[in-house]
């Protein structure tokens, strides 16, 4: 980038401005040296007061007389790649790092006739990160420039060679030590050789410290690989792109069939269709559905980024009434600005009826923040937490390994403290242990702790039954399917392939659900009443803090009349109790650690309240229907008239999904015993008649009036529907009138 030209006679000088800012910062791959720059060749005579020129070619040529070759004036160069190449080598020898600094171009033509080539730390920072009227600076960065006046200047002369004008050897700095050269900017560049090397390692699903690792050993050391990691990861990143090259087209082809299938798969393009490399989104019928059901907690899985998976490849998920994660839409991302995340959003909220989730989990990302702030202004946002662990060992390696304590005293004090004053205390005093108050990162996880931290997100829903373990859920609902080689073409496949085998697994944990008994562990009717009503697995987590109830005390240490207070602790624990307020009249109940809050489902510490106080079921307002046996039972509706869902004659996804339950509650029951299997079978014989007939005599209607007419002369009375809340969190009440 280079600034307005400034008349000078019959020239024009210009500043090239690249180099401006903190030059250790994260680049591009294209910003490090390229390929011809690295290639040029020193042709160099035996001294400097001989004429002497550098020429290009196709290697690097080493001067017989003088391995020591520095610039000096009347040098000559074929062209000014080969004098900024020649200076460059020269920098990589004495230890610093180079950039561009001013141009001067010709006022007939415009063509450059001088360039100055300065050491890196040249001149002085530009005052462009001033604090902002909140006071806070964009992106703080430690400063590099000192003034140092160390230069080559060269000329372009009548034959078209540029000659070297003038020198400044002497630098006002340290110079950097050759084992460390290779960190400087513009000594660092990553080669033909090492790209495939990266290329291969990367589609065997090695991530960027591995492959590090397997370059150093290869190269025989970290100063003759010639770029570092951030290097490899930039790297890594931009060859996504290159992956891809065409192949979005077959995703496209693909969502384009499936819609023609199905009217109400949904997919949408960021801008226009025929830009191959825009932004894509889809969600299919059964997602869209799901969303209906389980859509109170979302989780925008962004596991690509990690260099896990090679494709830009996100999707929607959440969970479902068996606790296992379930799709609610796919996105491929090849641009990540603020811009196209919050047109993702939208557009996802789009495909679910414009219906606001609960609650958010996303990776720590500001422009992800910035898009859902603006997109889900009501939702509850939470960072990803095991994002956040994963960037603690990249962030913090040097004090894990000055610290092996530090790790888990961390991991302490994010998963075991159980108030917000608790946990104030332990950051400061494990911040201050390790002298860590002033740790950049460490400062702004800080600063964001309230969107990530459990003890501050515990009284909002998010579907998690554990705070220090992680949900199954939480995993990429395309794992084992997509990984670091896979590509688009191969994707469409495994997509399906994941669907499949997803779809299986639900059925198999509602077949558990129906056709096995749990074993009981209590007399309570509690529990028998709770195996009835909730999913295997979930009944599995009830059962369990109800069992635990039997090593827990309930004292009374405030008695109102109308919500006494419980302090329940576990049998000679007492340093560390819950505290339980409980209205018998209404049957409300509050404990402190608010795990029916975060969960849904009830904890051992109200239980055990219920359990001294004989309340011995459950209170219908506490079974939350999403985790039961008939979360998907009845049409959830919520605004007559308005999005996908507000009409099961105009959403084949939502008349599908009710066929198929009301189905299987035939086969479900037919296969008990010979008998009830014949009359399921005579049943679905006589429906399947009735299907046929009325699609026969629809075929000739002349109107939709008479089809359904005749639907309802067969099926003799009016068909009765059930709604739940938004989310079916509460119990399916009767027909509620638009």
């Amino acid at each position: 980038m280079e600034m307005e030209p400034l008349g000078m006679g019959s020239e024009v000088i210009e500043f090239d401005m690249m180099g401006l800012g903190d030059i250790e910062h994260a680049v591009e791959d294209d910003n490090l040296l390229d390929d011809s720059s690295a290639a040029i060749v020193a042709n160099a005579a035996n001294s400097c007061d001989s004429q002497l020129i550098v020429s290009s070619g196709s290697q690097i040529y080493s001067p017989v007389g003088d391995t020591n070759l520095e610039p000096c004036e009347g040098m000559e160069f074929e062209s000014e790649e080969a004098a900024k190449a020649f200076y460059n080598s020269y920098a990589r020898r004495v230890g610093f790092s180079t950039r561009v600094s001013m141009s001067r171009r010709s006022r007939r033509d415009g063509a450059i006739i001088q360039r100055s080539f300065v050491c890196a730390k040249e001149g002085f920072r530009v005052d462009k990160d001033k604090p902002r009227p909140h006071g806070r600076v964009k992106r703080p960065r430690a400063e590099t420039r000192v003034g140092c006046k160390a230069m080559v200047v060269v000329k372009i002369q009548d034959s078209g060679r540029w000659v070297v004008s003038a020198f400044v050897k002497e630098h006002n700095h340290e110079l950097v030590p050759p084992d460390k050269v290779h960190c400087l900017r513009s000594h660092r560049h990553v080669s033909g050789a090492a790209k495939s090397l990266i290329d291969t390692l990367q589609g065997a699903g090695i991530g960027p410290s591995g492959i590090m690792s397997a370059l150093i050993k290869e190269y025989g050391g970290i100063k003759n690989v010639g770029f570092t990691e951030r290097d490899c990861r930039n790297y890594m990143r931009s060859s996504r792109q290159r992956t891809l090259g065409g192949d979005p087209q077959i995703l496209l082809d693909y969502l384009r069939s499936k819609q023609a299938e199905n009217p109400s798969f949904f997919y949408a393009v960021q801008g226009d269709e025929d830009q191959c490399m825009s932004n894509i989104f889809w969600a299919d019928p059964k997602a869209r559905t799901n969303y209906t059901y389980f859509g109170d907690t979302v989780t925008f899985d962004t596991t690509y980024r990690s260099n896990r998976y090679r494709l830009p490849f996100a999707p929607f998920t959440g969970v479902n009434n068996h606790g296992q994660p379930v799709l609610f839409g796919c996105a491929l991302l090849i641009n990540e600005s603020e811009a196209s995340f919050i047109w993702l959003f939208q557009t996802w909220l789009e495909a679910m009826a414009g219906r606001l989730p609960v609650s958010i989990t996303t990776d720590h990302d500001r422009l992800i923040r910035l898009a859902v702030t603006q997109v889900f202004p009501k939702t509850r946002h939470r960072f990803c937490k095991w994002h956040i662990f994963k960037e603690c060992q990249e962030k913090l390696s040097h004090s894990l390994s000055e610290h092996p304590a530090f790790e888990a005293e961390f991991h302490k004090c994010i998963n075991l403290t159980e108030s917000i004053e608790e946990f104030e205390s332990c950051w400061l005093a494990m911040t201050d242990r390790y002298n860590l108050g002033q740790h950049e990162w460490l400062q702004a996880i800080y600063a964001d702790r309230r969107q990530w931290v459990p003890v501050f997100l515990r009284d909002t829903f998010f579907a998690e039954m554990s705070i220090t373990q992680r949900s199954d859920s939480m995993n990429s609902y395309f794992d084992g399917y997509v990984n670091a080689s896979t590509t688009l073409q191969l994707f469409v496949k495994q997509y399906e392939k994941a669907l499949e085998s997803r779809h299986e697994k639900e059925v198999k944990a509602d077949y558990d659900t129906i056709n096995t008994a749990p074993a009981l562990k209590t007399p309570s009717p509690m529990e028998k009443q709770s195996a009835e009503l909730y999913t295997r697995k979930l009944f599995m987590k009830f059962q369990e803090e109800l069992v635990e109830t039997l090593t827990y005390l309930a004292t009374k240490i405030e008695d109102k009349e109308a919500t006494p207070t419980y302090h329940v602790a576990k049998f000679g624990e007492n340093h560390k109790a819950y505290l339980v307020n409980f209205n018998v009249h209404e049957m409300k109940v509050y404990c402190s650690c608010q795990m029916f809050e975060f969960s849904g489902l009830l904890c051992r510490h109200i239980l055990t309240v219920f359990r001294v106080t004989n309340v011995l079921t459950l209170p219908s307002r506490y079974v939350l229907k999403r985790w039961t046996r008939n979360a998907r039972s009845g049409v959830i509706l919520e605004d007559c008239g308005n999005g996908l869902f507000n009409s099961t004659r105009e959403s084949p996804a939502v008349r599908y999904n009710n066929l198929r339950h009301e189905a299987l509650k035939y086969v479900d029951e037919g296969v008990k015993s010979p008998e009830i299997y014949n009359v399921a079978m005579s049943a679905l014989e006589e429906a399947g008649n009735k299907v046929a007939f009325v699609k026969k005599n629809c075929l000739k209607a002349s109107s939709e009036n008479k089809c359904e007419k005749e639907l309802h002369l067969l099926q003799g009375h009016q068909t009765s529907i059930s709604f739940g809340d938004q989310w079916g969190l509460d119990q399916p009440i009767s027909m509620k009138h638009c």
